[in-house]
């Protein structure tokens, strides 16, 4: 993948990111985190990983959003305003912190631009002999903890929607 392209994915995945984050509405939220898991498979692809790419938009696009979205629509999407009374430094701590993280980052991306030559991937890569051997044999226990990881975030949303509908 050439500077450019990747320049302009990498610019609107940041901005998706963004809109992800800085979102008041649960809905918006989740309709800007489908639009950075589409931008993320469109780099797999751009990067010769078909198969990774597929899975982005199976998997995560389509599966995790739609269950972020139902959770969502069950327990009722409504953010409560935060107080800042309660914590008077906290932007100012998460400020000075953000800002020496992005530091860190562009020191890291400056150094690792000007002295690695462009990693070269196997014809291979992206097929899914080349991703589901290592993925059941080698990170077996990390792909089962997703899954566990996953399951809980389901149930939690239960319990929450249960509660709810409990006060009602």
């Amino acid at each position: 993948m050439s500077l450019i392209p990747f320049a302009i994915l990498a610019l609107l995945a940041l901005l998706s990111a963004l809109g992800v984050i800085l979102s008041k509405n649960a809905v918006y939220s989740a309709l800007w985190l489908l639009a950075h898991f589409l931008i993320i498979a469109l780099m797999y692809f751009a990067l010769s990983a078909q198969f990774l790419g597929i899975v982005q938009v199976i998997v995560y696009a389509g599966a995790i959003v739609v269950l972020f979205l139902f959770v969502i629509m069950l327990i009722g999407g409504t953010i409560t305003p935060i107080k800042h009374e309660s914590r008077p430094y906290a932007r100012i701590a998460a400020t000075i912190f953000g800002a020496i993280f992005l530091l860190g980052l562009l020191f890291a991306v400056a150094q690792g631009v000007t002295n690695l030559p462009a990693p070269q991937g196997a014809p291979d890569a992206g097929s899914v002999q080349a991703v589901g051997g290592p993925l059941y044999t080698t990170y077996l226990l990390p792909f089962e903890l997703a899954s566990v990881l996953l399951l809980i975030g389901m149930l939690g949303g239960i319990v929450l929607a249960l509660k709810e509908r409990k006060r009602l």
